[in-house]
């Protein structure tokens, strides 16, 4: 099953995400089997960071709610807010995905 884990900063979330930013690599490298995408999300004016959005693909929702648990980001206090909520794969398209993280 398909959940996003959805987390907008908080106003210490610049200064709280470089403190745990290696771990929360490695704890996304270490769960690479059950991430179907992930990002930060971005200010429209510029490239400031204002959340993050992981969807992962796992049995169920205990399974969802232990990985959003664990995620590094999250125990550091980055989000003033954090959802995570079951979804269904609709369109698929990876062609029209950009081909690098900047969207080129």
């Amino acid at each position: 099953m398909l959940y996003m884990c959805y987390g907008v900063d908080g106003p210490e979330g610049a200064e709280r995400r470089g403190i745990a930013r290696d771990e929360h690599f490695a704890y996304l490298d270490k769960h690479a089997d059950i991430l179907v995408l992930g990002g930060a999300t971005l200010a429209d004016a510029d490239d400031t960071r204002t959340g993050s959005l992981l969807i992962i693909n796992v049995p169920d929702r205990a399974a969802a709610d232990a990985f959003a648990d664990g995620e590094p980001l999250r125990r550091a206090g980055v989000f003033q807010s954090y959802t995570v909520s079951r979804m269904r794969r609709g369109q698929w398209n990876p062609e029209a995905a950009p081909k690098t993280a900047e969207g080129a």
